[in-house]
Formats: structure tokens, sequence, C-alpha cells
């Protein structure tokens, strides 16, 4: 099993407990993906961007089949979601 040595909240500094501070006022805890990027904060901001735009922006599915291919997916790799 691979190992990431991640950065907690108690220790993050700048952009990264930026970061971690607006993760945990919308959804109450800081996601685990984030904490797994926790090493590069600008590619963890980089990939909630992404993440926003994918799956809370208007495009060719509607909300609910992207959270379900979200689902179905992190269902295959045997990743909680």
């Amino acid at each position: 099993m691979a190992w990431i040595d991640l950065i907690r909240e108690p220790e993050a500094t700048g952009s990264l407990s930026k970061l971690y501070e607006s993760s945990r006022n919308r959804a109450g805890y800081i996601a685990q993906i984030i904490q797994v990027m926790s090493r590069d904060a600008n590619v963890a901001a980089e990939s909630m961007r992404f993440y926003a735009r994918l799956m809370k922006s208007p495009n060719a599915l509607d909300a609910a089949r992207r959270e379900l291919l979200a689902a179905v997916v992190s269902n295959v790799n045997d990743c909680y979601y």
C-alpha cells in the first residue's frame, strides 16, 4: 500500500491553511482527497477548482447524473465517496 505523509490541519500554513479553512467552512470537515494533495497546496487548489467546474457548473450532464457517475467510479475504484 502506498503511503503519503499528509500535512494535518494544525501544521498547515499559508495557502494550504486557507484551503483547509475553506474546505472546513464549506463541508464541515476536510476531505481526505484534499489532505492527500496537501504536499502541494497549488495543485490541491487547482484540483478543487477543476472539480467545481466539472461537478458544480452547468454542462452536458445534469447534476444528478454527474453525482451518479462519480459514485459509480468511486465504487469501481473501491474508494469511499
